[in-house]
């Protein structure tokens, strides 16, 4: 493939965009929950907002804005687009929640016993208002590379 072209895929950069910016505002989103700042956050998965909601939904609407609504990849990308989003908050928070859960069991039934095991990630999933913040980063993302770069 052609260097060229992929610098000319407005789609692919949306989807960059969407994610970049998801994963840069954990940042200071985590400040204001925790007021500690945790550099750490850009590469984290969970977090406010979904940066898979907002990868997703910038891409999707991209193809949209760039190719159509009625192109048939805007079907598709619709459709994966509702899978991640409610993996992300459904799934994948449950798995959270059971990490959290199983974490404390563990601490409760091995109290003063040294353990070399790694606690499970708690934090994997999103909440419903999470993966809202995605979404509508997601939209801002796309509309606005859109108005740039028509």
């Amino acid at each position: 493939m052609n260097l060229v072209a992929i610098l000319q895929n407005k789609v692919l950069f949306a989807v960059m965009f969407g994610w970049i910016f998801a994963q840069a505002l954990k940042i200071p989103t985590e400040y204001l929950r925790s007021r500690r700042w945790m550099w750490a956050m850009f590469f984290a998965a969970g977090g406010m907002p979904s940066s898979h909601s907002a990868l997703l939904v910038a891409g999707t609407l991209a193809v949209g804005l760039y190719h159509g609504f009625d192109n048939p990849l805007f079907g598709i990308a619709v459709a994966i687009t509702m899978i991640v989003v409610h993996d992300a908050a459904g799934v994948r928070r449950q798995a959270g929640m059971h990490a959290e859960r199983i974490n404390l069991l563990f601490g409760e039934l091995l109290k003063g016993h040294m353990l070399n095991e790694k606690d499970l990630k708690e934090v994997i999933g999103h909440t419903p208002l999470e993966v809202l913040g995605g979404i509508l980063l997601g939209i801002f993302v796309a509309i606005a590379q859109w108005l740039i770069w028509p």
